[in-house]
């Protein structure tokens, strides 16, 4: 008896989600996350936020967080590469959200915002939200299971996080997300 409660009280958390809120990177782990978002926003009749993140790193420093964008010529003063950064930022989100096709039944806000992805992400969410990540995005770190990203949300997050496991092959099973909360 005490399971059965446990989960519907899960149940009744997931289902009070006010938004869910989805991590794009452009990855195709990200895309996949994204499109399973999208359904469950349906099903819960909520809003649909993707959040894009960016950091400038100087060329120079290496890119430990977040989807890094770098000047790719010296040439380019700070407020150039700033533009150029964010204009690339909302490149790779109009891209994802044209690979979702129709949305109109759901309410979709972008956002672009400049900080550590992981950061980012967590300070976007309430505790009555959704938080969907990819597994893995365009870290580099291949081996890991879970990405530094989706780790961090996992761990830090005021709402519950589905941790999306994208699938390696066209053939493969299809897998189940991992939720945490």
């Amino acid at each position: 008896m005490r399971r059965h409660l446990t989960a519907h009280r899960r149940e009744a958390r997931l289902a009070a989600a006010s938004t869910v809120v989805v991590g794009v990177d452009g990855s195709a782990g990200s895309l996949e996350a994204l499109r399973w978002a999208l359904e469950e926003a349906r099903v819960r009749n909520v809003r649909l936020r993707a959040i894009h993140s960016w950091i400038y790193l100087h060329a120079l420093v290496p890119a430990l967080v977040g989807y890094p964008y770098t000047a790719g010529a010296a040439e380019l003063d700070a407020a150039d590469a700033t533009t150029t950064a964010q204009q690339a930022a909302e490149t790779v989100l109009d891209h994802a959200l044209a690979v979702l096709g129709d949305t109109d039944d759901v309410e979709v806000e972008r956002a672009i915002v400049q900080g550590p992805a992981a950061q980012v992400l967590i300070d976007a969410v309430s505790e009555h939200d959704l938080l969907v990540v990819g597994s893995r995005g365009h870290g580099g770190f291949a081996a890991l299971l879970l990405g530094s990203v989706s780790h961090q949300c996992a761990q830090h997050a005021p709402c519950p996080v589905v941790v999306f496991r994208a699938t390696n092959a066209a053939n493969a099973p299809e897998e189940q997300p991992w939720t945490s909360g």
